[in-house]
């Protein structure tokens, strides 16, 4: 018996029978009420243990400015997380001040640390040779860096970005240097930004994060003579994507790092820094699901169960080998009839959205939802296979709003002049 957060919405057949019948499949879906409560929750736990705090949600992991404008409503203090420019656009088209954001490139172009720098976002460098490219175009008042502290954790390998083998950040033992290298530049304002992987779900890891984060900045802070404006441990905060997994217990792990940062830090001190947060997946990940339609069923050295949703519409288990939830829409509790793979209509072997799944009796045309697409999901869709992209809905209190139309075959060759 599944425990979703959407299991109630899932299980109402008439409304998600409705939505496809309207908008087609596949199609992501998305609910107001859920992505605002997740928001509130975090800011909440926030708000309980620190005077000084910033959430900048991680574009990356849905950029679709209908949501952020959700995000920005819910939340008007909020900032954004961007990994390139288009990020820091869909960020201004929703309305959130790039002065309230971060951006964090890495290998950035020119025109990358260009772009960031003339609309006035927060910079934070992945090494001293972005520096020394920034300082070609020109300086703004305050930086950060990323540092990597020599070890990591992620879901899986793939998405841990510290450690020895991540491509990411400054190592300890040189992140000092490179903001002295900064002071001596003119730079007299800083913050100190690290993450090193996603989908975390044991509060002890952070707590172990926090303490090798605080302690780099305490060495910078002494090297440089200069206090810390802001501190960010990035995002990483994960969500169950199995039934037997549980919810990180967000105010416990806020009142546990809010006791090892003000052991470093006087919290009555004014120069006491913030607490900076860039969560995406724990925001906005369980807030969306696919519909998808059932084309096809095939008993041959294994069962297939077709979908109009393949590996173009969601990446992530093809990529990754990810687990996502299937539910039988309406019917999220029936027992399962046997175990099949879920795949799409991509001329991949890699395209299996899942395998050997337990999963009731379905039908050619009858309606699969895929859970926890929020995340990394439209974001990593692509035209493969020139199959156009799918629409994107948004749910509040039942009435469904388009937020982006479903792409046709003329859209996929739009910008192929053939004159």
């Amino acid at each position: 018996m599944t425990n979703h957060p959407l299991k109630t919405l899932i299980a109402d057949y008439s409304l998600l029978n409705e939505l496809a019948e309207n908008f087609g499949t596949p199609l992501y879906v998305y609910s107001s009420e859920r992505l605002s409560t997740n928001l509130n929750r975090l800011n909440q736990a926030l708000a309980d243990n620190f005077d000084r705090y910033h959430i900048c949600y991680a574009v990356k992991a849905n950029s679709n400015p209908h949501l952020l404008k959700l995000l920005h409503r819910t939340l008007p203090a909020i900032g954004s997380d961007c990994a390139s420019p288009g990020e820091i656009y869909a960020a201004r088209l929703a309305g959130i001040d790039p002065a309230h954001s971060i951006y964090t490139g890495n290998y950035e172009s020119n025109e990358d640390l260009k772009y960031a720098l003339e609309n006035g976002i927060s910079i934070n460098l992945d090494d001293s040779t972005s520096l020394a490219r920034l300082a070609r175009i020109g300086l703004p008042g305050r930086i950060s860096f990323r540092l990597n502290p020599g070890f990591g954790r992620g879901m899986f390998p793939h998405i841990t970005t510290g450690g020895e083998k991540a491509k990411f950040g400054v190592p300890r033992d040189k992140i000092a240097a490179v903001y002295q290298q900064a002071v001596e530049m003119g730079i007299h304002r800083f913050g100190l930004q690290c993450m090193t992987g996603s989908g975390v779900l044991d509060p002890d890891y952070f707590t172990e994060l926090l303490t090798a984060i605080l302690e780099a900045a305490r060495e910078v802070e002494a090297v440089t003579g200069k206090t810390m404006e802001y501190i960010s441990i990035g995002g990483g905060i994960g969500i169950p994507y199995r039934d037997e997994e549980s919810p990180i217990p967000i105010d416990q792990l806020m009142s546990s790092l809010a006791k090892i940062f003000f052991s470093y830090y006087n919290r009555n001190d004014d120069n006491c820094p913030a607490l900076w947060l860039e969560p995406g997946k724990y925001i906005i990940g369980d807030a969306g699901f696919i519909l998808s339609r059932v084309t096809g069923l095939k008993n041959s050295y294994r069962k297939f169960v077709g979908l109009d949703a393949g590996m173009e519409t969601i990446l992530r288990p093809s990529l990754y080998s990810a687990y996502h939830r299937f539910l039988k829409v309406g019917y999220p509790d029936d027992e399962p009839a046997g175990k099949v793979d879920f795949t799409g209509r991509i001329c991949e072997n890699t395209d299996r959205q899942a395998i050997d799944r337990p999963f009731p009796a379905v039908e050619e045309g009858d309606l699969v939802a895929i859970m926890d697409a929020g995340a990394y999901g439209f974001a990593m869709a692509s035209q493969y296979n020139s199959r156009p992209r799918p629409a994107e809905i948004l749910l509040t209190n039942g009435q469904a709003k388009v937020i982006r139309r479903r792409e046709d075959l003329a859209d996929i060759y739009r910008n192929c002049d053939l004159e």
